[in-house]
C-alpha cells in the first residue's frame, strides 16, 4: 500500500522500481523475498483501468479524484487480489477482510466501512451465478 500511495500521490510520475527498493530497504528488513510486493504492485498499475472503472461503478457518489489517496489504493489492492489475484492464496473474503483491516489501520474514521461497501458489493456481483 505505501508503495502505491507514494506513486499515486506523485502524480503517478515516479519511478515504481524505486519507489519498491526504497520502501523494501526501509519498511521490509529480512524482507528476502519481494516476489509479492512486486506481483501485487505491477499487477494494479497494469490493470489500472479496469480497476477504476470497476470502483467508478460501485461508487458512482464518489468519483475517484475525490476518494482519499488511502482508501482510493487500498480499493486498488483489495480489487486486484478479488478479480485478478490467485484465489487459492488469497480467497476473496480474506482479500476484503485485509483490505478493511488496511483501511481502519491507516485510513479515516470511515474508511473501513466504505473499502467494505465497495469491495462487497464487487464481491457480490462477481459471485453471481451466471444464467
Amino acid at each position: 500500500m505505501q508503495v502505491l500511495y507514494e506513486w499515486d500521490f506523485s502524480g503517478k510520475k515516479e519511478d515504481l522500481e524505486k519507489i519498491v527498493e526504497r520502501n523494501v530497504k526501509e519498511f521490509g528488513p529480512g524482507l528476502e523475498d519481494p516476489t509479492f510486493t512486486w506481483q501485487l504492485v505491477t499487477g494494479v498499475v497494469k490493470n489500472l483501468g479496469k480497476i477504476d472503472k470497476i470502483i467508478e461503478k460501485a461508487a458512482p457518489e464518489w468519483p475517484i479524484e475525490q476518494i482519499t489517496i488511502i482508501d482510493r489504493n487500498v480499493l486498488r489492492i483489495g480489487l486486484y487480489e478479488l478479480l485478478f489475484g490467485d484465489r487459492e492464496a488469497v480467497p476473496p473474503k480474506v482479500a476484503i477482510n485485509e483490505a478493511i483491516e488496511l483501511a481502519k489501520s491507516f485510513g479515516g474514521e470511515s474508511s473501513g466501512k466504505f473499502i467494505n461497501g465497495v469491495l462487497g458489493t464487487v464481491y457480490k456481483e462477481i459471485e453471481k451465478p451466471r444464467v
